[in-house]
């Protein structure tokens, strides 16, 4: 273990964990290909990490969310030999096609959402040779996507693009996203799995066929056979944290991260006394604080105590107290713990210690928010150690 300047804000990961969910993840699946979600970093746990992890369990593509993750991807894939193609989510601005084209590598698939997008994406790939495309449907997340009165003309310019002399652009797939799988009793999912089909009908109708069509995030893996189709895209779930409380249960997965700290300073606040900006935390008794060499410019939230967030020392949950400041925060000692920490002492922000645990869905709760932004605010300061 290396000194308190290089542990005091650190994730372990294990690679073992992400292996063993996505081999669970690919049971679930039912013969539906998986394509592991490795955007923002692996969300959070270290792309290429991700990416080695979620190959070895049985994922058979990936997907990011920019080009520079994508080139990141292929580079991680050529690497271990495997042939795992990658998807790009979001539709190339006109301006970044013929750069992308030029740059990424053939295993590298672009999503497309509109006729201008594919007009462009075309003409840049035109000197390239052909290139695989995801079309985009919206059915309801309101956010990207080809919609129901724009299919006609998104199709014909697929079906320009596939008709040229060099056949620019193939169509790999169709793909929609759905805004409220992660609450399983919300009858939308069901009215843009409507949408969906009759989109592919009208696709279908104008001469395209769909090739691998994917609807079911983690969400809809765990909670909505129906959403399955040709490829689930699982993000969340393989990293070992359920899209919702509501999915707690639902299978059993192994949470990959865990973020720890180390015990900076420990003092006695007198009674009457605060702690840390603004003084929000008056000290009622004598009271043993201890700071921690983590702050808001790692990812952790400055109202977190506000919130009720604790964290893990000796095996005891204590508060946070006091604003979290830029590079370090305070927490509150029980007393019969009080006389025991140490500098040099692991605290545990997320995961396990003797036989308590706080979760990234626990965090994210206090918090207001969800897991993935607990996961994905980590800075790139907060190392990373494989275990």
């Amino acid at each position: 273990m290396s000194g308190i300047g290089e542990t005091s804000r650190l994730r372990r990961v294990r690679p073992g964990a992400i292996e063993a969910n996505v081999q669970r993840l690919v049971e679930l699946a039912d013969g539906a290909a998986l394509c592991a979600v490795v955007k923002a970093d692996g969300y959070g746990h270290g792309a290429v990490t991700a990416i080695r992890a979620a190959l070895a369990g049985g994922a058979s593509w990936l997907a990011v969310a920019t080009v520079p993750e994508a080139l990141e991807a292929a580079e991680a894939v050529e690497s271990i030999g495997s042939d795992a193609p990658i998807l790009v989510f979001s539709e190339l601005p006109p301006q970044m096609a013929a750069e992308a084209a030029a740059i990424c590598p053939q295993r590298i698939s672009f999503t497309v959402a509109s006729a201008a997008g594919i007009e462009a994406l075309a003409a840049a790939q035109a000197r390239y040779g052909i290139r695989n495309v995801h079309l985009k449907i919206d059915t309801g997340m309101s956010r990207m996507g080809a919609q129901p009165h724009e299919l006609h003309e998104v199709a014909s310019a697929l079906m320009s693009a596939s008709q040229t002399a060099d056949g620019q652009l193939r169509l790999e797939g169709v793909w929609t996203h759905l805004a409220v799988a992660d609450q399983p009793n919300d009858p939308f999912t069901e009215v843009q799995l409507k949408r969906f089909d009759d989109a592919l009908t009208t696709l279908r109708a104008t001469g395209l066929q769909p090739g691998i069509r994917h609807v079911a995030n983690s969400a809809g893996l765990l909670a909505h056979r129906g959403s399955r189709f040709d490829m689930i895209r699982a993000g969340i779930a393989i990293y070992g944290v359920a899209p919702s409380p509501e999915l707690n249960n639902v299978v059993t997965l192994q949470p990959a991260l865990e973020l720890v700290s180390q015990v900076t300073a420990v003092r006695t606040v007198a009674a009457g006394e605060g702690v840390s900006y603004g003084r929000r935390w008056i000290a009622k008794k004598p009271t043993r604080v201890a700071t921690l060499g983590i702050g808001y410019a790692d990812g952790v939230r400055r109202d977190s105590a506000a919130a009720g967030v604790e964290v893990l020392l000796n095996g005891r949950r204590c508060p946070i107290v006091g604003v979290v400041t830029m590079d370090q925060l305070m927490v509150a000692l029980p007393d019969d713990i009080a006389s025991q920490v140490r500098v040099g002492d692991e605290a545990v922000l997320i995961g396990c210690q003797d036989s308590e645990e706080i979760t990234a869905v626990e965090v994210a709760q206090h918090l207001g928010t969800i897991s993935y932004e607990v996961l994905t605010s980590l800075s790139a300061r907060v190392n990373h150690e494989t275990v």
